[in-house]
This record gives C-alpha cells, structure tokens and sequence, in this order.
C-alpha cells in the first residue's frame, strides 16, 4: 500500500504512524499511542490537507475565504449506517461523503468543508477500513471538497455492526439564493434527474436476499455540480431535495405540507427501471418510496421549468431527467398519482421503515 509516511503540518514535518495489525482492537480507540497510529495510517494519511494538517482539536478558517463565496453559512449532519457497507456502486465511504454534499447544494450552497466521526466495531480488517477511507478520499476530491476533522471510536464486538460514520458539512449560499420547502405555488412543475429507486433495490440486493440476474447499482453521486448547473439556468428555482431514505413521495409529502398545495405526479412520466419494478412487486414494495443516492426532486416555477430540465439533461448526472408532474389546485398537503389506467391514487408520506439500515 502506497502510504505517504510524512505530513507537513505548516510548522514542521511530522513522521506518520503505522498499524501493524490486521484487526482493530479496542487498543485503538484508547487515546495512546495505537489510536494515534491508526488515526496517521488510515485517515490522516487519506484526507491529507492543509486545514487538517495541524491535527488541532478543531478545524480553522479564514472568514475571508468563506465569504468569498457568498453571505450565509450551510451547516448540516447526517450518520450512515448502512448494511452491507461495501454494495454495488459504492460503500459507506462515498455514501457519506455524496450524502453530506448533496444536504448542502440542494440548499444552494457551495460545499466546502466536511468532518468525519467514525465508531468501529472491534475486529473490523484495517484493510477494510483503509479502503473506505480513500474511497471518501477520492469522493471528497473529486466534489472539490476537504475532510479537514474528526474523531475515532472504537467499541466492543456486538457494540455496533463493523462501522458506522457521521459526516457533518459546511458551506456557503450565495445571497441571490432562496430555497425552501414553503415555497411551492400553483402551477410549479416537478422534475427529477433519472431513475428512482435505484440505491434501495442495489441495498437489498447486496444483503443477499435475492439472486437477480441484472446487476442493481447504487445510483450514489455528488450532486453540487448538476444542482449548479440548473440554479444557472433557471435562478427562480422554488425548491430542490435530494430523494434519500422515504424517496420521492416523501419529498412530495413534505412540500405539499409545508407549501400547503396539492401536487399531482402522472405514473407514465416518473422514471423508474423495470427491473426495479419488477424487483418491488416480487417483494410487495412500492418504488416511490424506496431510497435514492443521487436523486434530486426539483420544484420549478412554470416559466423556467423547460430551462431547467434542458440544463439537467446537458449534465452527465442528469440525462434523463424528465417533468412528473405539477403543482395543482387540489386539496392542500396533498400527493396523488396518475395511474397507467387513468385513475388516480393517494400517494401518503412513509409509514415505517420499507428497508432498514439503507444509508
């Protein structure tokens, strides 16, 4: 393994620790000398540069870089817990890197910096471990964004289940930006970027569940670029949010309430895999509720909604990004769905959990 055993910390250059054991042992969340090597070896090592290079007990920022990008400070968290951590497409590594980016640019910041906590299961492979950290390594690089802090636990085996990892991000709204759930109005057009459901199905599969013969990626992806390239094109964007755990319809479910309108979506338009349909009715699951990774619902006043879409399609992220649905006149807080048959059916916010443990 190509490890660069040195950090410049701005001061001095600093030999880095190594671990010579296989497995993580409790040894390594206890604050000496063998936390301090495993801390060098897999993350310092992966996530090397300059706001961490200190290893300070915080990160440090110069307010005048901040504000180079705008006038109000995105801050968010999220924790990932997700079974098996290693799935078609991607691994808990990526997943919170992509996951804490995407919380920040829906809300029209520029993603800058992230953290990473992490609590270890004792006798997880430091290979494994390894491997997760330059997976968010390469993430966060090629986002544009920096892994400039965090802590390291470990507990005892039965504790938690190998590893799970909490991202918190920061970054930066121009002022020109207002986004936000209440924002919806009569007429608005829904839109989304691709293909929904894909990350739930690939979950379920990668825990073994069932044998398909067509292989299931995650669709997990850093999203700042493509949500960059719409707010370009169309800079009256009402309302954007990532798909995640609850998928489309609870999006829907949480504009519609917080907007108080009513929002249609027609069945035939709303972009869904076969084998993931196919995939939901073997198991009884209803797909516009399963998770997506890389997923954006994008609420689009009327007049800028074909601007937007054609801005979506000319990215790589967002080729088949097509129109749902509207923002209607019908009973408010309400979600209905255009069936095939031409009916309708109520599209309710998420009961339960259809898949546990997804992100």
């Amino acid at each position: 393994m190509n490890v660069a055993p040195f950090i410049n910390t701005g001061i001095h250059t600093r030999k880095l620790g190594k671990v010579n054991v296989q497995t993580v042992t409790l040894a390594h969340g206890g604050g000496g000398k063998a936390m301090k090597d495993l801390i060098d070896d897999v993350f310092v090592a992966a996530f090397d540069n300059r706001v961490l290079a200190p290893l300070e007990d915080q990160a440090r920022f110069d307010l005048n870089e901040l504000a180079a990008h705008g006038d109000r400070l995105a801050f968010t968290t999220d924790s990932f817990v997700v079974d098996p951590i290693f799935f078609p497409g991607g691994d808990i590594g990526k997943l919170a890197v992509c996951g804490t980016v995407n919380d920040l640019a829906v809300g029209g910041a520029t993603p800058l910096y992230l953290s990473c906590a992490v609590i270890i299961e004792e006798g997880l492979s430091v290979d494994v471990l390894r491997q997760v950290a330059r997976s968010m390594a390469t993430t966060a690089r090629e986002a544009g964004v920096h892994i400039v802090t965090g802590d390291t636990k470990v507990v005892q085996r039965g504790a938690c289940d190998k590893l799970f990892i909490t991202t918190t991000g920061i970054g930066v709204i121009r002022k020109d930006r207002v986004l936000g759930v209440d924002n919806a109005k009569h007429g608005d057009v829904v839109l989304v970027n691709g293909l929904l459901g894909d990350h739930g199905a690939a979950i379920l599969c990668a825990r073994g569940d069932m044998e398909l013969d067509t292989l299931i990626e995650t669709d997990c992806a850093c999203l700042h670029g493509l949500i960059e390239a719409i707010l370009a094109a169309a800079p009256g964007i009402r309302f954007m949010r990532d798909a995640t755990r609850g998928g489309l319809a609870t999006v829907l479910n949480e504009i519609a309430d917080a907007s108080q309108v009513a929002i249609e979506i027609d069945e035939v338009s709303t972009p869904i895999r076969e084998e993931v349909k196919a995939f939901c009715e073997i198991l009884g699951l209803d797909p516009l509720y399963l998770a997506n990774e890389g997923k954006i619902v994008v609420i689009a006043p009327p007049e800028q909604a074909g601007a937007a879409l054609a801005a979506m399609r000319t990215h790589p992220l967002g080729v088949g990004a097509c129109m749902i649905g509207r923002v209607g006149q019908g009973e408010a807080g309400r979600v209905t769905m255009r069936t095939v048959f031409g009916g309708r059916r109520i599209v309710d916010m998420l009961v339960g959990e259809q898949l546990p443990r997804i992100c």
